[in-house]
């Protein structure tokens, strides 16, 4: 049944979940646009509803991914209803709810063989925390570790920046304080960033176990986990910034690991 009043009492759900709390107490996440809706199809995530604009129909992308296992409910409604129910200024003509993944992955993590993992430590813009999942995927990592202070990982900007990656690998949130211990005691080498550190990314072995630790934007890593960590490193620089953001200095990370791990196929 198609839904054209976006005062409607179903619409009024949808729309509060670009609030964390709402997300919080439904349990449920908003993707907005076509490529992540396809992504949520084409992944294991638990769509419930794919809400599309009544007048555009539904985009050909999307034909053909309902998924079998789980009957996926396809709701067309007013441009008013999609204006409500997105983040960006010019929505596109479809979006998702998605019931939020129970994130049970971290004891299989903890299992993988020289796992390369990005663990983050109080980043707090949606957009670094985005593009570091979206690199991590890009470079292979078996997953991303979100600890408290971080961005929400289901807020739309989060979501965005991540480009479908968040679909692809696990991403788990959690204390850090009780999980890298446990990570350690599995052999994983815990490695940040620091502006003192003596040794530079591309000296250091990212070929076995490494939980690449990077901070919060303007402090860095917590005093409680700066005790964790087993080394530090620094990424080297010629020109005159002092520094590198929270994305970049993770790509930069991810990338070298990927380097040294041979996974680029010629």
């Amino acid at each position: 049944m198609e839904i054209i009043s976006p005062n409607n009492a179903r619409v009024k759900e949808w729309a509060q979940l670009l609030e964390k709390k709402h997300r919080t107490r439904q349990h449920k996440y908003i993707v907005e646009g076509i490529h992540l809706v396809q992504e949520a199809l084409r992944s294991s995530a638990a769509v419930e509803s794919v809400v599309y604009d009544l007048e555009k129909g539904i985009p050909a992308e999307l034909n053909d991914l309902d998924q079998a296992d789980q009957p996926v409910e396809w709701i067309p409604v007013s441009a008013a209803v999609i204006a409500k129910c997105t983040d960006t200024k010019t929505p596109q003509p479809v979006f998702a709810i998605v019931l939020k993944a129970e994130r049970s992955a971290f004891p299989a993590l903890l299992e993988q063989p020289d796992a390369l993992v990005m663990v983050l430590d109080g980043v707090q813009d949606p957009g670094n925390v985005g593009t570091i999942i979206r690199s991590a995927d890009a470079a292979g990592a078996a997953g991303v570790i979100l600890g408290h202070g971080c961005a929400d990982l289901y807020n739309p900007k989060t979501i965005r920046s991540t480009m479908g990656s968040l679909f692809h690998l696990p991403v788990i949130e959690g204390s850090l304080e009780e999980l890298l211990p446990q990570a350690q005691s599995k052999g994983a080498r815990l490695i940040s960033t620091s502006l003192e550190a003596s040794l530079s990314c591309y000296a250091v072995d990212l070929r076995a176990s490494a939980w690449l630790v990077i901070g919060n934007e303007g402090q860095g890593i917590s005093d409680a986990t700066a005790r964790i960590v087993n080394e530090s490193i620094f990424i080297p620089m010629q020109g005159q910034a002092e520094s590198l953001n929270a994305a970049m200095a993770s790509t930069v990370l991810l990338f070298e690991a990927m380097r040294q791990r041979k996974s680029v196929q010629k």
